[in-house]
């Protein structure tokens, strides 16, 4: 078995089948050796996490969305990959949007959801640079949105 989906297994994940698109633009685009990912919600079999944080949403359940967009990203990437995540060599950047309410701050505490998943997952290449910022709202009114730029071999 592949040392990346070995590790997944351990850590009891499933990645989901990759979202299909919603709009007008592919789920990722290789260039050289990045594989640029697009912005992936906090969406999964029952339907995900919505609404704005500071509002209906608490930082815990904001983790656990921030987790599910990680979890879309790395089934992007799988895909990215002909389904070998063990080419992937780092997660460069990622990019979190979060829904909020105007009085919300921890926005960086939810995009640890997506962050810590992906060093539980990928070890050492899983540490990446990010930015985390607040938004008015999302598509779809999920709670929160990641995209994502990964190293491949």
């Amino acid at each position: 078995m592949a040392r990346i989906e070995a590790r997944l297994q351990e850590l009891g994940i499933t990645l989901p089948t990759p979202p299909a698109p919603v709009a007008s633009y592919v789920p990722f685009v290789i260039v050289g050796n990045l594989v640029h990912v697009s912005g992936q919600v906090s969406v999964d079999a029952s339907g995900g996490i919505k609404g704005k944080l500071g509002d209906a949403i608490e930082v815990e359940e904001g983790q656990a969305a921030a987790r599910l967009c990680g979890l879309n990203l790395l089934a992007q990437v799988k895909a990215a990959c002909g389904g070998d995540l063990d080419r992937v060599k780092r997660v460069v950047k990622l990019n979190g949007f979060v829904n909020v309410t105007p009085e919300f701050s921890p926005i960086p505490q939810v995009m640890n959801g997506c962050s810590d998943l992906m060093v539980q997952v990928l070890g050492e290449a899983g540490k990446h640079a990010r930015s985390a910022v607040g938004m008015a709202n999302l598509p779809m009114d999920f709670a929160v949105e990641v995209d994502g730029l990964f190293e491949i071999g």
